[in-house]
């Protein structure tokens, strides 16, 4: 059903889908491509567009627009089935069909609720061509926190540690260099500027007292949220020092002392109240909390006992790990123990970096594939 060139075309469409990323959010990425053939049957890319920012136009918008008259008997190559409904912005259905676009190559269907089949049906009741399926994996993997969004009412989880190659961790801030490479340092301030969430532990907030922000400034601000079930974050915290720079959301449970709570609101701090349940449901309640708002990537930085406590709740959806080519000794600062070796929850890698003789390995975990 498709050819090589049809390949090469969505290829280029999700390139271009990856440029949206940390600016689109809650919406997914998308990239889209028309093409056409000329009298040999070659392929010939005349618009390129993906979507580039929340509430501006769609990837299909934009590649018509570049592809103009031009485009009228064309293929149009899209990373996600095409909008059918009124949002921010008209139906990308509407102006595929005023652009006389002759067949719709889709990757992946789009799961939310208002489009969910009906572009498609749109387009096919229209006359069109449609095929869908085209490096659908790739699509599926690429709009994975924006699903985790729509399907599951939370966040896409990305659990991120440093450790040393005997599995030392360094603290959950990554403002300890004493471990990571500054290569490593840059990349993990470049994930905080794209994501919408940053989670620690009181334990990493009193031990490091860390900014938790992105430097420089990323294209999102997150929101740094503290895991305190007593409120005791220092009111001279760097974090509560720069509340209004960046949010504060502390997360405590009814054992905090109402002084206590008084204060960090009276600082400019946002107080979540945890439901009186074990711990996996608190977190599953906060994710719900933070999905209520929109949040579409949280990033968790904490300490040991926080980061285990998420993969115990099968929370976590992706990991960035930074080992360093260090040998540190001693028995603290290591995850607590995993289950027995039969029921270890599975990592699928995604790849493998080196920054600054560091390796990063990053991958999913089998809870987001279920």
């Amino acid at each position: 059903m498709f050819d090589s060139h049809d390949t090469a075309a969505m290829a280029r469409a999700l390139e271009l889908a990856r440029r949206g990323e940390g600016c689109v959010e809650p919406n997914p990425m998308v990239g889209a491509v028309v093409a056409i053939r000329d009298d040999a049957g070659h392929p010939r890319i005349i618009g390129e567009g993906w979507h580039a920012k929340f509430g501006g136009p769609h990837a299909e918008i934009m590649a018509l627009e570049a592809a103009g008259p031009r485009a009228h008997g064309a293929t149009l190559f899209v990373t996600l089935e095409p909008c059918c409904h009124h949002g921010k912005t008209p139906p990308c259905t509407d102006a595929i069909l005023a652009a006389g676009i002759r067949r719709v190559v889709i990757a992946a269907p789009d799961p939310f609720p208002a489009v969910a089949g009906g572009g498609i049906a749109a387009l096919e009741q229209a006359g069109i061509a449609v095929e869908g399926g085209l490096l659908e994996r790739e699509a599926t993997r690429l709009t994975a926190p924006f699903r985790t969004l729509v399907e599951r009412g939370r966040p896409w989880v990305i659990a991120k540690w440093a450790m040393s190659l005997d599995g030392a961790l360094a603290t959950g801030s990554c403002e300890d260099r004493w471990l990571s490479s500054p290569a490593s340092i840059r990349l993990v301030h470049e994930l905080r500027g794209r994501i919408d969430g940053i989670l620690v532990g009181i334990g990493t907030a009193l031990a490091d007292d860390p900014l938790l922000t992105p430097r420089p400034i990323g294209v999102r601000t997150p929101l740094r949220i503290v895991l305190d079930s007593h409120a005791r974050l220092p009111l001279t915290s760097q974090l509560v020092a720069t509340v209004r720079e960046a949010p504060v959301l502390v997360v405590v449970t009814a054992a905090a002392p109402a002084d206590r709570l008084a204060a960090l609101r009276g600082a400019g701090c946002e107080i979540w109240i945890a439901p009186p349940a074990d711990r996996p449901t608190q977190l599953r309640s906060l994710l719900e909390e933070l999905g209520c708002r929109r949040h579409t990537n949280l990033l968790v930085e904490g300490g040991p006992n926080v980061l285990r406590s998420f993969f115990d709740a099968e929370l976590v959806d992706e990991v960035w790990t930074f080992i360093a080519p260090r040998i540190v000794g001693g028995t603290e600062g290591r995850l607590p123990p995993l289950p027995t070796f039969p029921d270890a929850p599975p990592i699928e890698i995604e790849r493998i970096d080196h920054p600054g003789g560091d390796i990063l390995i990053r991958g999913i975990t089998a809870a987001c594939r279920e």
